[in-house]
């Protein structure tokens, strides 16, 4: 395992100390540049909030994040964006597969988006606010200033609502939540951890830091000049890190269906609202008021706090789905597995294991160890509440209605696009076969005609329950991948040359 360095919090953007909980209002601003130079300035002195200021919270909070383009519109030369990942340089919509594996077909697909899903759509920054309740007009006005105006052209507006801690399905928001672990106190080595634990190395949120792996991440990597003399320094040879500090930022807008989803789970449930409620928290895999299904064995814990108890809970006690179904929201999102099943301990069933013997439960080593694909969420929610009674009314409020989704990876390919293929769309998860995340699928047949629009409850006492024909609940109307650097490549960014690169190192 690599040395772990210090973590530099004061070269880091708040975002990835803190969700800025405290600061209510909210809106997301999507722009394109139109004049270089002036961009470049106004960047250079963006009043960008940094992870050293995250206890107290501040009063406000900026935050800036770019697309590949917007990168290459800044000046950035084709040989230091090689750097990147992938994914990030092929974007979100970059092709037909991607789309594939991530869901994004049909109603959810690409030429349908309101932004991003088009080449003449596509953001180059994306500008994140924050603010105290009745703060944010005047700290968006301050920030467009004449400079903003001339350097960027404003796409789309984001808004965001409080909903006091809840989405829009009414259910309590944000409580798996990783831990990241900035001190070290946790192994990366798999002989020394093997079961499933909510800390998170740092490098698998933050560039220039151990992963899960105990390694580094790919990122770019400049021959030290005078123009990269302000980057940080490898501590392996010495070259200026572009990436050290940074994140990549996914950003996608959910619209939700709210009254569809109540009403088809009120339609199944015959109009019992005890019944209904019972069928909602299968599908999320908690109550709405975010008690999980599954036993949290912390309930007499003392000192610990309720939110804390939410989320101190795995599903090895449950390995039928009696108690949380497979298939539900959250046992899809993160299915709280370690390196190798519950059941093994000790060297020889770990050998036993390897080998492919003594499987004792249909599910064991069917889904990956969860460390691998954590995601370090920071979204809001957007559109009015409107509680479940009001949805199922004959005439419901009429308003759009969603979630501004944004996780913070490190590795988009294995964090966030492995989650979405492998455990929200996949109609084959763990044991559950023929459906898709009862949230965010898109119910799209097979290629061989299988359906995907069902939900299955296990019954301890018969045959599993199953629904039929579910809506498609959750939308996609638009998202890109963002890289959110670090202070000093901001600085970096704001200086570079019109029409010129630096080396790669």
């Amino acid at each position: 395992m690599r040395h772990r360095p210090t973590v530099e919090f004061e070269d880091m953007q708040l975002l990835l100390r803190s969700g800025l909980g405290r600061l209510n209002e909210a809106r997301f601003l999507l722009l394109q540049i139109i004049d270089a130079a002036a961009a470049r300035a106004w960047i250079g002195e963006a009043p960008v909030s940094r992870a050293d200021a995250a206890v107290p919270a501040p009063a406000v909070a900026l935050q800036l994040a770019f697309t590949a383009a917007g990168l290459r519109a800044l000046g950035m030369d084709e040989e230091v964006l090689r750097g990147f990942s992938e994914e990030f340089l092929g974007g979100m919509t970059g092709d037909d597969n991607r789309s594939r594996r991530l869901g994004d077909v049909d109603q959810s697909a690409p030429e349908r988006w309101e932004w991003g899903g088009k080449p003449e759509q596509v953001p180059h920054l994306l500008l994140m606010l924050y603010a105290r309740p009745g703060g944010l007009a005047d700290w968006q006005r301050s920030v467009q200033d004449a400079r903003f105006e001339q350097g960027f052209h404003l796409l789309r507006e984001l808004p965001t609502s409080d909903l006091g801690g809840d989405e829009p399905f009414s259910f309590r928001d944000g409580i798996s939540q990783p831990k990241i672990d900035w001190q070290g106190r946790q192994s990366t080595d798999p002989h020394r951890r093997d079961r499933y634990s909510n800390w998170l190395a740092p490098g698998e949120v933050v560039l220039g830091y151990a992963n899960e792996y105990g390694e580094l991440t790919d990122r770019p990597l400049l021959a030290e000049t005078e123009a990269t003399r302000g980057l940080p320094t490898t501590e392996e040879d010495g070259a200026r890190d572009l990436g050290r500090n940074g994140s990549y930022l996914v950003l996608r807008q959910l619209h939700q269906d709210v009254s569809g989803f109540w009403r088809y789970l009120d339609a199944q449930a015959g109009g019992n609202a005890e019944r209904r409620e019972g069928l909602a928290a299968a599908m999320v895999g908690r109550h709405r008021d975010g008690r999980p299904l599954v036993r949290t064995g912390a309930e007499t814990i003392p000192g610990v706090p309720p939110g804390h108890r939410l989320n101190r809970f795995t599903f090895a006690g449950d390995a039928a789905g009696h108690a949380c179904p497979f298939g539900a929201h959250i046992r899809r999102t993160n299915p709280r597995t370690g390196d190798f099943p519950p059941d093994v301990d000790g060297w020889w069933s770990r050998m036993v294991r390897r080998l492919g013997f003594g499987q004792r439960r249909p599910g064991d080593d069917l889904i990956a160890s969860t460390r691998f694909h954590r995601l370090l969420r920071r979204g809001r929610p957007f559109g009015p509440p409107i509680a479940p009674e009001a949805a199922l009314s004959s005439d419901p409020p009429d308003a759009e209605r969603g979630l501004q989704f944004i996780c913070l990876v490190a590795n988009i390919s294995r964090q966030f696009e492995f989650v979405q293929n492998a455990w929200c769309m996949n109609s084959k998860f763990n044991v559950a076969q023929h459906e898709g995340d009862p949230l965010l699928g898109n119910r799209c047949p097979l290629a061989g005609g299988e359906p995907t629009d069902q939900f299955r409850q296990p019954d301890p006492a018969g045959p599993a329950r199953t629904l039929h024909g579910l809506p498609q609940f959750v939308t996609v109307t638009g998202g890109a991948y963002f890289f959110l650097p670090g202070l000093r490549a901001l600085q970096y960014l704001s200086k570079l040359p019109d029409g010129q690169g630096e080396r790669m190192r």
